[in-house]
């Protein structure tokens, strides 16, 4: 049997056309009309790897507790002198726990490993957003230059080529961050 070679890390990025055409942007097969774009921009997107730790150890920490909690009647009936349906019972628990832990340790390692992303994103009046990737930062900058230009500009027309961008929000930091008094956990977009 030929050696099959390991799939690469990350899946290939897909080319998406990023084009604007009679005051419309298209970026694939989406439409934004250039008099609802309310900001273009550019940042770094970047994984939540602290919150994913912390995530981990509360969802290691809960289930470590719900699964001693749930083996307590188990081993209270193997003192009773019926081991082997307590016996059972435990090695249950002890599987779901191994299982829900591989689950957990997944989902740790893939916010871990994950890489930050250049962006650009297109905000609209209302609360659709859309994101692009490139290589390349100062293409995107150039990007934004051009979708600006054509904000202002209604008979400019370009066409260009990005990279689509697929990933999970709760990941990700999305956004700006506003800090608001008399309030716990209030996140929004500032102006």
């Amino acid at each position: 049997m030929p050696d099959v070679p390991a799939p690469p890390r990350q899946p290939a990025a897909v080319s998406v056309e990023l084009r604007v055409s009679k005051r419309i942007l298209w970026i694939g097969a989406a439409v934004y009309p250039l008099h609802n774009i309310a900001r273009v921009y550019t940042f770094v997107l970047r994984p939540k790897r602290r919150e994913a730790v912390l995530r981990f150890l509360r969802n290691t920490g809960g289930m470590l507790i719900v699964g001693f909690l749930a083996m307590l009647p188990g081993l209270f009936a193997g003192a009773g002198g019926d081991s082997s349906g307590a016996n059972g019972y435990v090695a249950f628990i002890w599987v779901a726990a191994v299982a829900a832990e591989i689950y957990f340790i997944t989902e740790l390692l893939s916010v871990l490993l994950a890489s930050d992303h250049h962006v650009l994103a297109v905000e609209t009046s209302g609360a659709s957003t859309a994101l692009v990737t490139s290589r390349t930062p100062q293409y995107l900058d150039q990007v934004v230059g051009q979708i600006s230009y054509a904000i202002d500009h209604p008979d400019t027309e370009f066409k260009v080529t990005v990279e689509s961008l697929h990933f999970s929000p709760k990941n990700y930091y999305f956004g700006d961050n506003v800090n608001m008094y008399g309030g716990n956990g209030n996140v929004g977009i500032s102006g």
